[in-house]
């Protein structure tokens, strides 16, 4: 099984930016792909971005435009979110969660959470 921690969400004015962090722990989390996904109020949770074993990335959501980078520091075993030009509607709690190997956009294929980090994009 594997632990999953998120951390850097905040309150941030429209046009700034934030970076999530998502720690990882647990058994051969070498071995897992990462995704990041979102819920806003009333909304089904969304993938956002993920990254695979081999380090490929993959972004799930057109509006992203560029404005989201995924990234893995192998040494502090953390998974970033790099967030920049946001937008109000980038409001959100995001999560980070693990499955073996493949990257997926299927929140259903995932077996393990982190709790959530409230990004907040107001003026």
């Amino acid at each position: 099984q594997v632990q999953l921690v998120e951390s850097g969400g905040g309150l941030v004015q429209p046009g700034g930016s934030l970076k999530l962090s998502c720690e990882v722990t647990g058994a051969t989390k070498s071995q897992y792909a990462i995704t990041w996904f979102r819920q806003a109020p009333g909304k089904e949770r969304e993938g956002v971005s993920c990254i695979g074993i081999t380090d490929i990335k993959v972004s799930y959501i057109d509006s992203n435009q560029g404005r989201f980078t995924i990234s893995r520091n192998f040494g502090k075993n953390t998974v970033y979110l790099e967030m920049n030009s946001l937008k109000p509607e980038d409001t959100a709690v995001y999560y980070c969660a693990a499955r073996p190997r493949a990257c997926s956009r299927f929140s259903s294929t995932y077996d393990d959470w982190g709790q959530g980090t409230q990004v907040t994009v107001s003026s």
